[in-house]
């Protein structure tokens, strides 16, 4: 999978592209991604990459940045 195209859904799903220039940002730290953000963005994994991933399966520890994000999508794929 892309990376450039798992920042670019984040950057939509958080409405701002600073996802996609700073790769390494904390989402949740930033206020940039939270509860109702995360669900968005699973839900359009899986509709626009197939990849479905279960909220109970998504950690702020090891979904907080653009690139840990794309690492964990990069494995399901």
């Amino acid at each position: 999978m892309e990376k450039q195209k798992v920042y670019e859904l984040l950057a939509e799903v958080c409405q701002e592209d600073v996802v996609v220039e700073q790769p390494d940002i904390d989402l949740f730290e930033e206020g940039l991604l939270d509860s109702f953000g995360i669900i968005t963005f699973l839900v359009e994994v899986e509709e626009k990459f197939g990849i479905s991933v279960s909220i109970t399966e998504f950690t702020r520890e090891e979904w907080n940045t653009p690139n840990r994000i794309a690492e964990q999508l990069a494995e399901r794929v």
